[in-house]
């Protein structure tokens, strides 16, 4: 699967995500300091699916209504790096290419996902 890692996102999270064999373009390494919308554009533009800590993305998408390939929004404890990568994980498992298309969050516990406009 392809990636757009927003610089908020761990880099363990990044680098377990890359060694499960997907393709992770991660802004932290390529373009520090990118605005959310530039952030948004890169990934609609690229057909990256948007993982993202920064609940700032789904105003983009909803109010303003940026087009993306779908959004992830990982809500898990920042001290709990190896629970983040369990329930990415149990979402690509789970959701798979189905991730694409929605704004999911991924909690400790759930997943909630709404479909995000196609126009």
């Amino acid at each position: 699967m392809n990636w757009l890692a927003d610089e908020c996102v761990d880099a363990g999270l990044v680098k377990h995500l890359r060694a499960s064999g997907h393709d992770v373009l991660y802004m932290a390494e390529v373009a520090r300091a990118t605005s959310d919308a530039d952030v948004i554009a890169m990934a609609h533009a690229s057909g990256r699916l948007l993982l993202t800590e920064d609940k700032d993305f789904g105003d983009l998408v909803f109010r303003q209504g940026r087009p993306a390939p779908g959004v992830i929004l990982l809500r898990v404890d920042p001290t709990m790096a190896r629970l983040k990568s369990e329930r990415m994980d149990a979402a690509i498992a789970r959701f798979g290419d189905h991730l694409f298309g929605r704004y999911m969050i991924v909690e400790e516990s759930r997943f909630r996902s709404r479909p995000l406009r196609t126009s």
